[in-house]
């Protein structure tokens, strides 16, 4: 296959226009929320909290509908043993969506936090909150690395040209203008990026559907063409199976950073809400086209193609169907289109992963634990380094790890397993304090690590009920590998296990030392006696026992009352349904 000119011509002026729009609402919005005593860094992170509604839903939206949303949707569907059954994304991304924002989304906003680890660190200390750093950090850089390897695979697909050379040059544009608008340039480059999604796939589906190899999609939904029917089916043994991928979904995919975020950046805890509705349905409506991709794939005689008369699932190209169906189904000025719509998928989801990343350390690593009295110019160069930093280490793992969605499955599960259940309870538990915090993320750990990881060739040595070993035989090369599959729920019985190791250790050990049964010196965590009290964060009081911080013992900062700040901190609409957890509001 030789370099399409017209590719390259397609991907040149796609990527000049989100380079352009980028650079363009970085200098349109350098001075909102800095106004009146404002923090350059704060309006990096959040934007100066004045995103509405319509850049606000197209960004939460591009936030999920990424490469790896896109891409692996069209995969399940195809796949014959999995097929529409077992493609959940759309659907658990969406009730994610619509949890959060239900109950997470009001709250989180509404006490002006400013990353999602703020309330960690507020009742928990800095010491948990950096190592609840580590899975948060995980899972962005390594969700990242997943979706540019996967760009750098499609773009080799359908314009045959050096991946290396994609990568990085796609990394680098995402780079540059995340660095020099933050959340804003990420905000309306999202736009752009999922208006190109939305017609590039569209485009695509019609010429893809009318291709004499392709056989009626309504008849291989329920026959056996050329594979099994993709509609797919869900066999009894792996009903518990199912439920726990798809629970991981649902509520795993709250506690991200790149959804609180936008959460956070809303104008008003009420648009916050409004927001993550409007991003459950906008999932929906762009999985559709990746649905019908993926349907067109399981009715294709590829021996009437130019790919060849071995399917993609022969080939182990299954995750490339997409790119595929484009390359092979459609004319190559239509491919193009397509190729722009996976070009856009992906770097909508990486510029947001590395700001969200670079946000948490600046301000909950570098600011908060290390350096109180940082300046804001300070934290903003920081934010920057980190920022090139985080983009790099994504970017080489793109190009050096062959099991990079293997890392990004295991550490979006430490995400559902840990973090989920430390936000249950910072947000909703009274009395949980660092030591149950400990407790709970020590037994999510284990129990999520001990049930093993076959995509990393990690064997379990926790062997919960119902586990089978399975065989996989290698099309080309006629290996055979053995794993272990759990199709006991193991993943989130233990997320409910790191949540009541949290609340039973907590209540504990606050018991202990209260009753005098432990004495007080060996709080060694200042969980329960002295409450850490000079690590507490600024903005915000304690929820629990009612306890308020006085003024002192905070460190010094300005508050941020801009036009569009106003009413962060005292918006009764905002706290009317919050009740007596709601924390006080400070004004200066």
């Amino acid at each position: 296959m030789t370099i399409h000119a017209e590719g390259l011509v397609a991907i040149v002026v796609f990527y000049l226009l989100i380079l352009v729009v980028g650079i363009w609402a970085a200098w349109k919005n350098k001075n909102s929320g800095v106004g009146d005593g404002g923090e350059r860094s704060e309006s990096i992170m959040v934007g100066g909290r004045d995103i509405g509604l319509f850049v606000g839903g197209f960004t939460m939206t591009a936030t999920w509908v990424g490469g790896g949303y896109i891409n692996g949707t069209a995969e399940y569907v195809y796949l014959p043993d999995y097929g529409l059954a077992w493609a959940q994304a759309p659907f658990g991304y969406a009730l994610s969506l619509v949890v959060g924002g239900l109950f997470f989304a009001k709250p989180m906003r509404s006490r002006g936090y400013v990353t999602m680890l703020d309330p960690f660190q507020q009742l928990y200390g800095k010491r948990m909150g950096g190592l609840l750093f580590i899975p948060a950090l995980m899972g962005e850089i390594f969700w990242s690395a997943a979706i540019l390897s996967a760009l750098g695979a499609t773009l080799s697909v359908i314009v045959d040209i050096n991946i290396n050379m994609s990568v990085v040059i796609s990394a680098l544009i995402a780079i540059f203008y995340t660095l020099v608008g933050g959340l804003y340039s990420v905000a309306y480059t999202d736009v752009v990026q999922l208006f190109c999604i939305f017609v590039g796939l569209w485009i695509s589906v019609p010429f893809a559907l009318s291709h004499p190899a392709v056989t009626d999609i309504s008849v291989t939904a329920k026959e056996v063409i050329y594979q099994s029917p993709w509609l797919g089916k869900i066999e009894p043994e792996d009903n518990w199976l199912w439920a726990d991928n798809f629970c991981l979904l649902m509520l795993g995919g709250i506690p991200w950073q790149v959804y609180f975020q936008r959460v956070l950046s809303a104008s008003s805890a009420t648009y916050a809400q409004v927001l993550s509705f409007l991003a459950a349905f906008g999932c929906l409506v762009m999985a559709v086209p990746s649905v019908l991709i993926g349907a067109i794939g399981a009715s294709t005689d590829w021996n009437q193609t130019t790919y060849g008369s071995i399917p993609p699932k022969d080939k182990e190209e299954s995750d490339m169907i997409l790119p595929i169906v484009l390359q092979h189904l459609c004319p190559p000025y239509v491919s193009f289109f397509g190729l722009g719509a996976v070009s856009a998928a992906v770097m909508s989801s990486a510029d947001s992963s590395i700001l969200s990343a670079s946000s948490m350390f600046a301000r909950n690593i570098y600011q908060l634990a290390f350096r109180q009295s940082a300046s804001d110019r300070e934290i903003v160069w920081v934010m920057r380094i980190t920022i090139f930093i985080f983009g790099a280490l994504a970017t080489a793992m793109a190009l050096l790890t062959g099991s990079v969605y293997g890392l990004w499955y295991l550490s979006s599960d430490l995400v559902y397993v840990i973090i989920f259940p430390q936000l249950l309870s910072v947000l909703f538990v009274k009395g949980t304090n660092t030591y149950g915090s400990v407790a709970g993320y020590v037994f999510g750990l284990l129990l999520r690590i001990g049930g093993g990881e076959p995509y990393l060739k990690l064997p379990p040595f926790i062997f919960y009920p119902g586990w089978v070993t399975q065989e996989k035989t290698h099309h080309l090369t006629g290996q055979v590998e053995y794993f272990v599959q759990q199709r006991f729920p193991f993943k989130s019985v233990s997320m409910v296990a790191s949540l009541l190791a949290n609340v039973g250790f907590s209540y504990l050990t606050k018991y202990l030392f209260e009753s005098g049964m432990l004495s007080h010196k060996y709080d060694f965590l200042d969980a329960v006696v002295s409450k850490h009290s000079k690590e507490i964060m600024d903005k915000a009081t304690l929820v629990s026992n009612h306890d308020n911080i006085i003024l002192s013992e905070m460190a010094p900062v300005r508050q941020v009352i801009g036009a569009s700040l106003a009413g962060t901190f005292t918006n009764a609409e905002a706290l009317s349904d919050e009740g007596e957890d709601s924390p006080e509001a400070f004004q200066n």
